[in-house]
């Protein structure tokens, strides 16, 4: 056995490689015979065919050779019969590629299948008989039928012998197709008288070693005298027959004639060719020589073929001829699409021609019907590369990207020249990987949100929403408060979000008084690796509740004084005795503050502004008047439910002080039991104060008298001194009876909310100071012109 190997490489634009291999084995090996070294021949390493999941592909030689990874081999699959595989062709060879995969490769393999001498030449036919009339004259030729020998080449047929050989010779005639006619001829006149009956033998031996043959038996008739034989008009005739023509279709007619006279000049016509095809696909009539279609006829099985006409008269003198019918191919085969390997899945992170699937284009028709051309559809991120005759490569053109498409069906349409053009196409679905290239975008730029203050602890506020583009894991998404801080305290102690739904809760109760609003951000992180994440910044606002009371401020209740302000009994109507000034801390509906009379000693005598506080006089003061006069007002605010305080307002009506020091000195004694008592313990808590404080201030000084006695030992004993800085002592100031007197300037506006009251100059000069405890005293400005007149300016309230 001899094996050739033509290693044949080249590199394309396309990120496959390509290679061609040529082995050459003979016919009849049996099952299991090693072909080749298929890893060395290829230069490849034996681990590459197995990760690569190396594995034949070919429409026919799948059927006849195996590949064995573990040993890099190409091993038969089954004995090969070279002659049932290509008939009578002279190259007989299999073609089929091998696929690698990750990264895709295929490599060409051709295996041409050498003869061998394993039949011999046979004939069709058993035996021939001729009827030969004893007046042929020598020189006549009679053509014998051809031997049969599947072999090729010096396998074939090489000689013919003829025994006896008294009467006739051997021809052989060349052809124009290599083969060659046998035919008989008379070298001696026959005798009829002599011998009426005549047997040969003809041998056919081919040029195989051992040497086979095949033989056929040839009887003779002697007939009398028939002198001329019939004789074609053509020795060869050529014809025309389109593929697929119906079975009648005349192809041809051959004519010859017999110069002889009677039933010596009536000649017929057959068939000679010794193949069986031929004979299945045409046949002569007997008595026109009209050639007709008897079968099938297939361009892509035979491109032409020649027909052996013989005729001979009843004297046994004949003649030959051939047909050339030439096959006319039309379209009558699409192309056929065959997938050789493919990949259902590509990540969208694949670089530009990334190869996705290859392919393999066959179509059977010849010329313009089997140049094809194969296209795609538009608008993908893919196009089709040929790599070589009747291959493509899918590859891929853009950048892909899942989002916008998750998959793609794939149509690729092959299409002939032919006309009309017959096409075929196949649907490749593909889906697209998801990588991590998208951050999670939230639904808003930005968040505002509100709660009313005095919530419950965990309360939810309200809930952020981030979607992702990407799929499965890089599409889950989760949500962090980000570290930042509201008033030197950290987020986290305001609020928290849910990881997974991003719903915002409360950590604490909200006070409005104290935080009216904060911001901070809340970012979304995607599961991807590595994570993406985007932020968002969120607005708090905090909702004011009506949780406070309205504060009076003016006038000021004291537990040991009495003020009262004084009104002349000639005042005017709408006389302006004084202004409540109160305070809400809360806003909006809930600080605006109303005032009306809760209680008072004369209802007709005075009245409150409903919004301003101003107490005034309803009429013209009189005689019969109480000089003491006692008002309770209300000071409510607008919220729901509202809430108030009261205020007591001591008015005094008189001319004179003597007049009022009468009036409330009774009015005060009632509380001077309650006094007394409250006097006692500020007395006995002022002695405790002032005992701890002459305390502390002996042990100071005792502390630093020490430290300097123990200074002087060490600066008279030549001691390293260490200097020592005793702490300070804040010392204390006063008696601890607050003798101070606090001022505070309130001022008043329409708009409660916007009401302020700030530490100012001393007490206003209207107002009347009473110590029931002492001898009482009154004093009045000359001036009624009280900045309590003027509603927006400043009202001073002096606390002692």
């Amino acid at each position: 056995m001899t094996r050739q190997v033509l290693l044949f490489i080249c590199f394309l634009s396309v990120p496959s490689i390509f290679g061609q291999v040529s082995y050459s084995i003979p016919e009849e090996m049996p099952k299991g015979s090693l072909v080749g070294n298929i890893a060395h021949d290829l230069g490849l390493q034996t681990k590459r065919l197995l990760s690569g999941k190396a594995r034949i592909y070919s429409r026919d030689g799948d059927d006849y050779m195996e590949l064995n990874r573990e040993r890099g081999v190409l091993l038969l699959k089954e004995r090969i019969d070279r002659e049932a595989l290509c008939r009578q062709s002279t190259l007989c060879a299999i073609h089929f590629q091998i696929i690698l995969e990750n990264p895709m490769q295929f490599y060409s393999i051709a295996v041409q299948i050498t003869d061998i001498n394993d039949n011999a030449p046979t004939f069709d036919r058993g035996e021939m008989k001729f009827k030969i009339s004893e007046s042929a004259t020598t020189g006549a030729k009679f053509v014998l039928e051809r031997a049969v020998d599947f072999d090729v080449g010096i396998n074939g047929i090489n000689k013919y012998e003829l025994k006896p050989s008294d009467h006739f010779a051997l021809k052989l005639q060349n052809n124009a197709d290599g083969n060659k006619n046998v035919e008989m001829v008379l070298q001696k006149p026959l005798d009829r008288e002599r011998e009426e009956q005549m047997s040969l033998v003809l041998t056919a031996v081919d040029g195989g070693e051992p040497r086979m043959s095949g033989t056929m038996l040839i009887l003779i008739t002697v007939l009398d005298a028939n002198d001329n034989a019939p004789v074609f008009t053509q020795h060869t005739y050529k014809a025309t027959v389109t593929e697929n023509s119906p079975v009648g279709t005349l192809v041809a007619a051959v004519t010859a004639s017999d110069a002889d006279q009677g039933s010596n000049a009536k000649i017929s016509y057959s068939i000679t060719n010794a193949l069986d095809d031929i004979r299945k696909m045409f046949e002569v009539d007997k008595e026109t020589g009209e050639v007709k279609l008897i079968g099938n006829i297939d361009y892509e099985q035979s491109r032409n073929y020649q027909i052996n006409i013989l005729t001979s008269d009843e004297g046994g003198l004949t003649d030959s001829c051939k047909i050339i019918v030439e096959v006319q191919d039309i379209n009558d085969n699409k192309p056929e699409i065959s997938i050789m390997s493919k990949s259902n899945i590509i990540s969208e992170a694949a670089e530009l021609n990334t190869v996705v699937t290859m392919i393999n284009i066959e179509d059977k028709d010849f010329g313009e019907n089997g140049n094809v051309i194969c296209f795609i559809n538009e608008n993908i991120p893919f196009v089709l590369k040929t790599s070589t005759n009747n291959f493509y490569s899918l590859v891929t053109d853009s950048e892909l990207d899942r989002e916008r498409s998750s998959e793609y069906n794939i149509t690729v349409t092959c299409s002939d020249e032919g006309v009309p053009s017959l096409s075929s196409s196949v649907t490749l679905t593909l889906h697209i990987s998801d990588v991590n290239d998208n951050a999670p975008v939230f639904e808003r730029s930005s968040y505002e949100a509100s709660i009313v203050e005095n919530n419950t602890p965990g309360l939810s506020i309200f809930t952020v929403k981030a979607r992702d583009a990407d799929w499965n894991q890089n599409a889950r998404v989760s949500y962090i408060l980000e570290d930042s801080s509201v008033n030197g305290v950290p987020v986290s102690s305001y609020v928290s979000v849910s990881a997974d739904s991003g719903v915002i809760h409360a950590v604490r109760s909200f006070d409005y008084e104290h935080l009216k609003e904060f911001h901070f951000r809340i970012r979304a992180q995607d599961g991807g690796s590595p994570p993406l994440s985007s932020n968002v910044s969120i607005h708090i606002l905090i909702q004011d509740q009506n949780d406070n009371g309205p504060q009076v401020l003016y006038p000021v209740q004291t537990g040991g004084s009495v003020l009262a302000e004084m009104v002349p009994r000639s005042a005017d109507v709408g006389y302006l005795v004084t202004k409540v000034v109160a305070v809400d801390v809360d806003s909006g509906q809930n600080a605006w503050l109303s005032y009306k009379v809760h209680k008072a000693t004369d209802r007709a005598l005075f009245e409150v502004g409903l919004h301003n506080g101003e107490i005034r006089t309803v009429r013209q003061v009189t005689d019969k008047d109480a000089v003491k006069q006692r008002l309770t007002v209300l000071v409510e605010d607008n919220g729901q439910p509202s809430r108030s305080a009261t205020v007591i307002v001591n008015v005094a009506v008189a001319d004179s002080f003597p007049e009022v020091l009468s009036e409330f000195t009774d009015f005060s004694m009632h509380d001077k039991e309650y006094n007394d008592k409250l006097t006692f313990y500020l007395v006995l808590a002022l002695a405790v104060v002032s005992f701890l404080f002459i305390t502390c201030l002996l042990l100071i000084i005792s502390v630093k008298v020490y430290r300097w006695r123990q200074s002087r030992i060490l600066y008279h004993s030549n001691l390293p001194v260490i200097p020592y800085y005793p702490p300070r002592y804040s010392d204390t100031l006063g008696t601890g009876t607050l003798p101070h007197v606090y001022n505070y300037e309130v001022c008043r506006t329409t708009d409660s909310r916007k009401s302020d009251f700030t530490l100012d100059r001393a007490a206003s000069h209207n107002v009347l100071v009473m110590d029931p405890s002492s001898t009482l005293t009154m004093q009045k400005i000359n001036s009624e012109k009280s900045i309590l007149d003027e509603p927006d300016s400043p009202i001073e309230v002096s606390l002692t």
